[in-house]
């Protein structure tokens, strides 16, 4: 089974700050829904078996939005809410996403943050592949807005990234540093059982980087693909989704 997780349990609150309202985020839209960042990412997980929605802050809100705009798909979309969204990060959004895809047998999962405009060609090479995957994008890595990884000098895999927006820190010499595409294939169910039986319950109350650095960590660099997108922007504010809708017509 192929299972697409999307993550979309956070409080947009920088999002709701530059449009001045309260609003979630992967609703909003402009002219039409499928302008949205749920529906589009739901487009691009059209070939997957199952794809699992987490939600959080105004979950009623995203569940009758599934329920209303895609009536023809709920057999597929199984919803889980998070409970704590306010209390822990996006790794607990991960571990409720990943119990119910090990609950339905999973083979592959593909995770996918929920706030993101990537184009259609890349994101079916990663989900497509026959092999883990991790994701780059091209944008300049800030602290103010990235997610970052870099290589340390045995070519292990380091996420970074800072809740406050202030600095990223590498703590000693490095290959390379990439900004992160924020979408993660893993392709062996033994492995993610692996990783998954190693982790405490602290360690899935920080971000969902804990989890994607040990997975990958266990890897050299040439068992895996690093797929850079073409088009990507993480929409933060919403002069970031009006900058995506032109990049990223699907």
């Amino acid at each position: 089974m192929r299972v697409l997780l999307i993550a979309a349990a956070g409080m947009s609150s920088r999002f709701e700050r530059s449009l001045g309202r309260p609003c979630l985020k992967c609703l909003y839209y402009e002219r039409s829904f499928s302008e949205s960042l749920l529906s589009r990412m739901l487009r691009l997980g059209g070939d997957f078996d199952r794809c699992i929605l987490v939600g959080g802050w105004r979950f009623p809100e995203l569940r009758e939005a599934v329920e209303r705009h895609f009536p023809d798909r709920l057999d597929r979309i199984v919803m889980v809410e998070n409970r704590e969204y306010a209390r822990y990060g996006t790794g607990w959004s991960l571990f409720l996403g990943l119990r119910k895809a090990l609950e339905l047998g999973a083979q592959e999962v593909v995770l996918a943050e929920g706030d993101l405009f990537v184009d259609r060609e890349s994101f079916e090479r990663a989900a497509r592949s026959g092999r883990d995957v991790i994701t780059s994008s091209r944008e300049p890595v800030l602290a103010r807005s990235s997610v970052a990884f870099y290589y340390d000098m045995q070519g292990k895999i380091h996420y970074l990234y800072d809740p406050e927006h202030r600095a990223l820190e590498i703590s000693g010499p490095f290959l390379g540093i990439f900004s992160s595409g924020q979408v993660w294939k893993f392709a062996s169910p033994r492995r993610l059982r692996q990783v998954w039986d190693g982790m405490s319950p602290s360690d899935w109350q920080g971000t969902n980087l804990v989890f994607a650095e040990r997975y990958f960590q266990g890897l050299a660099p040439e068992e895996y693909e690093n797929i850079s997108f073409e088009a990507w922007v993480n929409c933060n504010t919403v002069q970031d989704f009006r900058r995506g809708q032109k990049l990223c017509l699907l």
